[in-house]
């Protein structure tokens, strides 16, 4: 048993990437008649705190071959699959159409946005979606999610290697 670091960074980079698009596994749910409102409707319980929580310690379990179960290097996993999955349902929160998210379920169904709701919903389904304004939608989302993402890991990873240096 190591430490995070010898997790092989492009299977965790996968796998969190995998987590961070979980949450919308719900929209099977249309195909079962289950209307969007309900708990296990789309923007549901897969989008909740519960469910980050849930999944976590599931997806960290995965690297057992590189940390040890319930050491410290597991927990720092736990967190980052926990960061990953409610990060699904934070951004869906600055989205503008829907019925909003429901971060407290199963204490509580109420759906909510923020206040600031500067992203343009995307259509349910590969075919609305690329029928859409599809280019409208991702300049959108590159504006608003991957340039502010990419400034933070930027200055990160020069703050890092300024400390390195020190």
């Amino acid at each position: 048993m190591g430490s995070t670091s010898q997790v092989p960074r492009f299977a965790l980079i996968l796998a969190l990437s995998v987590v961070s698009v979980l949450p919308d596994i719900d929209v099977l749910a249309f195909q079962f008649d289950i209307p969007y409102s309900d708990p296990f409707g789309h923007r549901g319980f897969t989008h909740s705190i519960a469910f980050a929580a849930l999944i976590a310690p599931l997806s960290a379990s995965v690297f057992a071959r590189y940390v040890k179960l319930f050491d410290r290097d597991w927990f720092v996993l736990v967190v980052l699959f926990f960061l990953a999955s409610l990060s699904h349902g934070m951004l869906d929160a600055f989205t503008d159409a829907g019925h909003g998210i429901a971060f407290f379920w199963p204490l509580d169904n109420t759906r909510y946005f923020f206040p600031w709701r500067p992203l343009e919903t995307s259509p349910i389904g590969i075919t609305s979606f690329f029928i859409g304004n599809v280019l409208h939608i991702l300049k959108n989302e590159f504006l608003w999610v991957w340039v502010p993402v990419g400034s933070l890991f930027t200055a990160i990873h020069l703050i890092r290697k300024r400390l390195l240096q020190a």
